[in-house]
């Protein structure tokens, strides 16, 4: 199986200096300890903790941490120093869904901005939100506006561009693929054979289907979001159940098939039920994304998917579509990663709101969102914790008013983003 290039080309040219983090609260795997974190050549070459634990569990300094970071930095003279001051200190977030980029292309019904503009501005908000490895959301759907094949080869081979020659976090793809757009099914094929996609999910935005279950609710998500008629939206349903009806399920398990010995991940979407799960997993699955209910995601989870909720579900405490409540699947064993889905600030904020409520513990809830993304995603031998020998990928979070908040994200090595606010 081949292994996703996560180093766009850009970041062959900047020069990862060393770097040394220091008096931070670091979010480790399994625990949250005082100390810091050495940097070298892009990646993490040691991690040194600050105190030490003694025979009757009280926690002291550790004169051996001083001693190695001074011989670090006695090592690397020109390191940067950076003071987390006592902040913490967790791997950067990878995000596996998100289709925000949408909305910096199109803010509302046929007003379009410049795919090149977007994506930048897109971009420099990431780091903000400590998501350093971003996989975009892109449907090649139904032909509603953005999500008709132009669109998405417009952008797919924009971000490939791009990061060629200018890159702040890791720019990934998330292939959504309308399982009725047959005519889309050829671009789906040659995007995953040049691997130029990272990540491929099957969709079915049908009326009567997942989100879609409540008998006028397909309709009225057209209307608003694309800007439709009502006699638009009838032709488009009409359209839509013909293509539904001819889906050649054999191709799609062979498109599956071709995206795993690449070492694409293969997800579903909106799993309603256990019978839609199976079909899922029939199709090659291994991660449900945004099941509808409960029953269909512990289903999902019993039959070892990955299974992943949404950080504006957790945030809000409510689905937007009245559907399954990610913190009670979280609290159940039902759900193990963590996307923004439509929300890139979402994310951080859901990390510390499992936390605060006792749904998981500080370093499960980071994990959601960065450990577990990178296991799904076939990528966790080189992002997704805080281990020596992976790629510095970094983010520091501080408090306000208990929001969390990024003071510095680094990728790579590189520090693409400060704030200059300090409290």
């Amino acid at each position: 199986m081949n292994k996703q290039n996560l180093t766009p080309a850009a970041f062959e040219d900047r020069k990862a200096a060393p770097m040394l983090i220091r008096n931070g609260k670091l979010v480790l795997s399994d625990r949250v300890v005082a100390g810091a974190i050495a940097i070298n050549e892009g990646r993490i070459h040691d991690i040194v903790e600050a105190e030490i634990t003694k025979p009757d569990g009280e926690a002291v300094p550790s004169a051996v941490a001083d001693a190695a970071c001074e011989g670090f930095l006695k090592e690397h003279p020109e390191a940067a120093v950076i003071d987390a001051n006592g902040n913490y200190v967790l791997p950067g977030l990878v995000d596996i869904h998100c289709d925000a980029i949408e909305k910096e292309v199109q803010p509302r019904p046929n007003t379009l901005f410049p795919l090149p503009l977007a994506l930048m501005e897109f971009e420099r908000k990431l780091p903000v939100h400590g998501i350093t490895t971003m996989y975009h959301s892109l449907s090649l759907g139904v032909g509603l506006s953005l999500r008709g094949d132009h669109y998405l080869t417009g952008m797919v081979d924009l971000i490939g561009e791009y990061s060629k020659r200018r890159s702040m976090i890791r720019n990934l793809i998330h292939l959504r693929f309308e399982v009725s757009h047959h005519a889309g099914l050829p671009i789906a094929e040659r995007y995953v054979q040049e691997g130029a996609v990272h990540y491929l999910s099957f969709m079915d935005h049908s009326p009567g289907m997942g989100q879609y279950r409540k008998a006028g609710s397909f309709e009225r998500y057209v209307m608003k979001n694309q800007g439709v008629t009502m006699d638009e939206v009838r032709t488009i349903v009409e359209e839509l159940a013909e293509r539904r009806q001819a889906v050649d399920r054999d191709r799609l398990r062979a498109l599956a098939e071709l995206a795993r010995e690449r070492g694409i991940a293969v997800a579903s979407h909106d799993d309603d039920t256990p019978e839609q799960v199976e079909l899922s997993i029939g199709l090659g699955a291994g991660v449900s994304e945004f099941p509808i209910s409960m029953e269909t995601a512990h289903y999902a989870s019993g039959r070892g998917m990955r299974v992943c909720v949404g950080a504006p579900n957790i945030v809000r405490g409510i689905s937007h579509d009245g559907n399954l409540s990610a913190i009670e699947a979280i609290g159940e064993g039902a759900a193990d990663l963590i996307c923004s889905d439509y929300h890139p600030s979402s994310m951080l904020s859901a990390i510390f709101k499992l936390a605060e409520t006792g749904a998981a513990d500080l370093p499960s809830a980071v994990r959601m969102a960065s450990l577990h993304p990178a296991q799904a995603m076939m990528i966790d031998d080189r992002v997704g914790s805080i281990e020596r020998g992976k790629s510095a990928d970094i983010i520091i979070v501080g408090r306000y008013e208990s929001m969390p908040w990024v003071t510095d994200a680094i990728v790579g090595g590189v520090r693409v983003y400060g704030a200059a606010v300090r409290y």
